[in-house]
């Protein structure tokens, strides 16, 4: 009994037929195609250089956006710690004149006068917190309008 060969028998390669220019040698390809050809590359370059050109002007809009917020948000904190250490030493000043008060009648006064004042100061801030948010709304907002007017001015 023959023994079986257990070697897979290689295969071989299909033939890919030959580019014409092998078949007929001596012929190019047709101008018109070479033409067209060079005119695809020469617009693919020029989108993606367009298209880079975008990339960098986005990454700048949002850089900018990210240094009007972060300086907005910096002074939005620091204006609120002012408030917190302007309420304070009111708090404490209020606290030392109840310390000198002789007279119930006296507390009282100094009670209402004081809750009277805090009330219209609080008031005061919060005003002054809003107008400080909307203006950092409004100033992290004003380079993405502008780079979204710039981007249609391009594209028209």
């Amino acid at each position: 009994m023959p023994e079986a060969n257990t070697q897979a028998k290689p295969r071989s390669k299909p033939q890919i037929p030959p580019f014409p220019a092998s078949v007929f040698p001596g012929a190019e390809a047709p101008a018109a195609f070479r033409d067209m050809a060079e005119k695809s590359l020469s617009h693919a370059k020029d989108n993606y250089e367009k298209m880079k050109s975008v990339a960098e002007e986005a990454t700048g809009v949002l850089e900018d956006t990210y240094a009007t917020a972060s300086k907005g948000a910096a002074d939005y904190g620091l204006k609120v710690i002012e408030f917190a250490r302007n309420n304070s030493n009111a708090a404490f000043d209020f606290a030392s004149e109840l310390m000198g008060a002789k007279t119930f009648a006296e507390v009282v006064e100094l009670s209402t006068a004081h809750a009277r004042k805090q009330f219209e100061t609080m008031s005061e801030q919060s005003k002054e917190l809003a107008a400080l948010a909307q203006k950092v709304a409004t100033e992290a907002a004003e380079p993405i309008k502008e780079g979204m007017n710039k981007a249609a001015r391009t594209a028209a």
